[in-house]
């Protein structure tokens, strides 16, 4: 039996449930008050329209959520309502992360994972710890988690690396199931891909690179397009799934000019842009982000 269907009953969720296919990062929904509250009701709202859309997993509270902004509190309430609503209908992964290894565990140990089946953590950011750092903290927050670990990758945003080599060594810790890969670097994926045990599961963790790593491995994506364009995001990728690497790349074509557009003024204004757009909850964000340019917001309607 390999290591998610072993660990997966730990965290409330059933072995035939999976981590394949297309996961959608979750935004946030705020009121477009001064106050920026969280609006539930859009929440429920966006998870519906998500899971209708035929994406395979939420992911609550990862970065594309805002997470830095989220008290603790609210972070509770809106796992506790994403589940709720979700209802057993598809699997959850939650985002634990940060850059004090103390304090990421303890924030693990003191959080309510019922129903949750797996935690997606960041590479610490800002420190830039070495590799071996790294590891030590990763082994760290498995050994506390009382549900499987994602490791997730985005040097980006991290300022660090996590090598291929370094991805291998943890994928022999009991307790880390897989990784959402965000680096950019192919050669790096493909290492990963060729050496990897057969229960570790390779998750891209950029939109446009789905298929290609499917087509060497890869189990699916985590994505930020999804929220806005959950079937056609979530038809793309269990063709590739299916091997059918040419309709997979028809669908992936229509998504290059919006693309770049999520991110031109950082994430998650491009994706909240478009959803705003088609009724599904306000383009508000919390600072230091602010809400999309005039100019950057009719670009975006012109290809929803």
């Amino acid at each position: 039996m390999d290591k998610l269907a072993q660990r997966l009953p730990a965290g409330g969720g059933s072995p035939l449930l999976s981590l394949r296919g297309t996961g959608v990062a979750l935004v946030t929904p705020f009121t477009s008050t001064p106050e920026r509250a969280v609006d539930y009701e859009a929440l429920r709202r966006l998870v519906d329209f998500v899971l209708d859309g035929g994406v395979e997993y939420l992911v609550v509270n990862g970065t594309t959520a805002e997470s830095p902004t989220l008290t603790t509190e609210e972070k509770a309430e809106i796992l506790r309502v994403v589940r709720e609503h979700t209802a057993g209908r598809a699997p959850i992964v939650y985002g634990i992360g940060g850059n004090d290894t103390a304090a990421v565990e303890r924030t693990i140990r003191s959080t309510d994972l019922a129903g949750v089946t797996a935690i997606l953590s960041a590479s610490p950011y800002y420190n830039k710890p070495s590799q071996r750092g790294i590891v030590a903290h990763y082994e760290r927050l498995a050994d506390a988690a009382p549900v499987p670990l994602l490791l997730y990758n985005v040097p980006g945003r991290t300022a660090s690396n996590l090598t291929a080599a370094t991805t291998l060594h943890l994928a022999r810790h009991p307790n880390i199931i897989g990784t959402k890969e965000a680096s950019g670097n192919l050669e790096q994926c493909i290492a990963i891909a060729a050496a990897k045990p057969d229960d570790f599961l390779l998750i891209s963790g950029d939109d446009m690179m789905t298929t290609s790593l499917i087509s060497f491995g890869g189990v699916g994506i985590i994505s930020v397009l999804a929220n806005a364009f959950p079937r056609r995001f979530s038809d793309m990728t269990r063709a590739a799934l299916a091997g059918d690497f040419a309709a997979a790349s028809q669908l992936l074509f229509g998504f290059s000019e919006l693309n770049p557009l999520m991110y031109e003024e950082s994430n998650p204004v491009g994706v909240k842009t478009a959803l705003d757009l088609q009724g599904v909850c306000s383009g508000a964000v919390r600072l230091p982000l602010v809400e999309a340019s005039e100019s950057l917001r009719e670009r975006v309607k012109q290809l929803v």
